[in-house]
């Protein structure tokens, strides 16, 4: 039900956008030339770099909680869980799947699922940040009434949210937080929390490489959607600041569980954002279509990793106390 749900609400919010388009849509169609495709195939090729550079993430933090995984099975993993989360789909399949696979493969199950954790919260630190660098870069995209004041909410709520998790995570048994400890959910995301910041805590360089390679592999996706910008021939406005502020508050709301894979949402946040800026609606809509068929196209990639399906040994529960 809640599958058919978001489909709905993604055909809904779709349909709503296309329509105000009107008769514009063919401006958004870019001419064939070979400039064209080389813009394509450079978007595309960073797209795939960002998956390899979200497993090099991955293994980092891997290495700084002590478990040894090798890097190509990391990035099959990776490659099989967008698969699963972008093609068939599901909003946490492809964490899902990861986490499964990896913990069959070294038997440290509740710390591969920390690692998963820890990974996704560096990108809630990296993309509003990000955010908020774009806008103090570029003054001009500060004076963009309601798209200003969107992105700028998006970013500082997301960071408040942020810190708000991490004070309920440090603090067990108090509050509203241990009005929850009776959910197994929340006991295991919060183990998982405090798990991995003790060990971030002990190895700063380990912590601020993993931020680090946060930090470029979003700057990646950023590129490659100046590249498709590129492709369909966006006016100059929606430049390298304008991307650097918008996109990753585009790919935080994009995120919410209303629709799939973003769609409707991401096209919608794009005509807000980048419309003031003197982009059509239609380029604006076309733009998040291909990322989203971009990441679709790469998402393909990890079919054979997902059909193989899991060759590791038994798991092996681990010991020790200290395990979230």
């Amino acid at each position: 039900m809640v599958l058919f749900a978001r489909l709905a609400v993604s055909a809904l919010l779709l349909w709503l956008l296309v329509t105000k388009i009107g008769t514009n849509w063919s401006e958004a169609i870019p001419d064939p030339t070979a400039k064209t495709v080389a813009w394509l195939v450079g978007a595309l090729a960073l797209t795939a770099l960002g998956v390899v550079v979200s497993a090099v993430r991955w293994a980092a933090v891997l290495d700084a909680l002590d478990v040894a995984a090798p890097f190509r099975r990391l990035v099959s993993l990776y490659f099989a869980g967008l698969f699963m989360g972008n093609v068939l789909p599901s909003t946490i399949g492809g964490d899902a799947l990861r986490i499964s696979r990896l913990s069959r493969d070294t038997g440290e199950g509740p710390t591969v699922f920390a690692s998963v954790v820890l990974e996704r919260l560096t990108g809630w630190i990296v993309l509003p940040v990000m955010t908020i660098t774009g806008l103090v870069v570029n003054p001009g995209l500060r004076e963009l009434g309601r798209a200003s004041r969107l992105a700028a909410g998006v970013a500082f709520g997301t960071l408040l949210l942020l810190v708000g998790v991490l004070v309920l995570t440090g603090r067990p048994g108090k509050g509203i937080e241990g009005r929850l400890e009776h959910n197994e959910g929340w006991r295991r995301f919060t183990g998982a929390v405090r798990f991995g910041i003790q060990h971030l805590v002990r190895e700063p360089l380990q912590a601020a490489r993993i931020v680090g390679f946060g930090f470029t592999y979003q700057l990646i996706l950023i590129c490659a959607a100046l590249m498709a910008a590129r492709a369909l021939n966006l006016p100059s406005g929606a430049g390298p600041t304008a991307l650097l502020a918008f996109v990753p508050a585009v790919l935080i709301a994009q995120v919410l569980p209303i629709s799939i894979s973003g769609l409707g949402v991401r096209e919608g946040l794009f005509v807000l954002f980048l419309n003031p800026l003197g982009v059509p609606r239609s380029q604006a809509i076309a733009l998040g279509l291909l990322l989203y068929l971009l990441n679709l196209v790469v998402s393909l990639l990890g079919a054979p990793s997902f059909a193989v399906g899991n060759r590791g040994r038994d798991r092996i529960e681990p010991a020790g106390d200290d395990r979230p």
